[in-house]
């Protein structure tokens, strides 16, 4: 008699998707506060949606991985960084707007469920929620056998939050004579980890666990160094109302990024040296004798984000940022960024 097929023949585990649902619920339950309506394990998330104290609420949202940078992850078993890698990218993305978190959403897909390495994820996920004041409202865990190598797994993260209207960022009113300022990153965040991986594992012959003296760490630990979140750094300065434009320096670096929110008949010229750029950088470069502007079109840089201001302002901005440079000026043209 033939033995009637389960779901764990074709390799779906349905105990241990269980068992990382539990895990998950109860990290998730220490992001929640006063508006969140609903449990993990609705099919709907509900959030309170009454904003009393503001004129004219306006919703932004933003969906994002982290990419490559997961390669990493697997190789050196360190799970617990890529979850505030992407609640912080995500944070970013629509900070540069005026916008504050109010809630979060995962992807987590998987050839083979290990519980351990999800709850490791999910505890990074939910650190980066508390630390932001986000709630993880809810989230999708999916086994699917044959469609990641073993051990693998992608992530996606989604974010919605909130500003009032009349406090959008949006560079508007950016023109020539205003000055560009940096705030440090803390390496290469979530981008340009195809080519690193390139230069270090290919190209340089270096292994994870290498100790890299100019880095004074090992190349695994430099490039897992967690994206940072910079809603804490600059949310207390919405207000002043001196915030012209906020350029999230991601994929396609300083280059591409800031024309994003430059107005027409603007340009940006940044000025070489006027920061210190991280040790991985200059590496990186030299594996590769990679030029200078390829550099500056792929990696941040040292820069993670940009903010534009008056330049009567910038001083001010710079005194109540911890760690700011300017790094630069705003000036007539075609929305293009130009290295001086």
């Amino acid at each position: 008699m033939t033995k009637p097929a389960t779901y764990a023949d074709a390799g779906v585990d349905i105990d241990a998707a269980n068992r990382a649902t539990e895990k998950i619920k109860e990290l998730a339950r220490t992001t929640f506060n006063a508006r969140t309506l609903s449990d993990i394990g609705s099919f709907g998330g509900m959030f309170d949606g009454a904003f009393p104290n503001m004129r004219q609420p306006v919703l932004v949202a933003s969906a994002d991985g982290v990419g490559t940078k997961l390669k990493i992850a697997f190789a050196t078993g360190t799970h617990n960084t890529i979850g505030r890698d992407l609640v912080n990218h995500c944070v970013n993305d629509i900070l540069v707007q005026g916008a504050r978190p109010l809630f979060f959403l995962d992807y987590i897909a998987a050839g083979k469920l290990s519980p351990e390495t999800i709850a490791s994820i999910i505890e990074g996920i939910t650190a980066g929620c508390r630390e932001n004041g986000c709630v993880l409202l809810g989230g999708e865990t999916a086994e699917m056998p044959g469609f990641y190598a073993d051990g693998e797994y992608d992530v996606a993260g989604f974010i919605v939050g909130i500003v009032d209207r009349e406090k959008i960022i949006d560079g508007r009113t950016i023109q020539a004579g205003d000055v560009v300022l940096g705030i440090p990153s803390a390496g290469l965040h979530t981008n340009g980890y195809s080519l690193a991986r390139k230069l270090f594992f290919e190209t340089g012959g270096y292994k994870p666990e290498t100790f890299v003296d100019e880095l004074g760490q090992t190349v695994g630990d430099a490039l897992l160094q967690a994206h940072l979140s910079y809603l804490n750094t600059l949310g207390p300065l919405f207000d002043s109302g001196k915030i012209k434009g906020l350029a999230h320096i991601t994929g396609g670096g300083l280059l591409e990024n800031i024309p994003r929110i430059l107005p027409e008949g603007t340009s940006v010229e940044i000025k070489r040296g006027s920061w210190p750029v991280l040790p991985v950088f200059e590496l990186m470069q030299r594996l590769g004798t990679i030029d200078e502007s390829e550099m500056f079109r792929v990696f941040n840089m040292g820069i993670g984000m940009v903010i534009i201001c008056a330049a009567e302002d910038g001083a001010a901005i710079r005194n109540a940022v911890n760690s700011c440079y300017e790094i630069g000026r705003v000036t007539t043209g075609q929305k293009t960024v130009s290295l001086m």
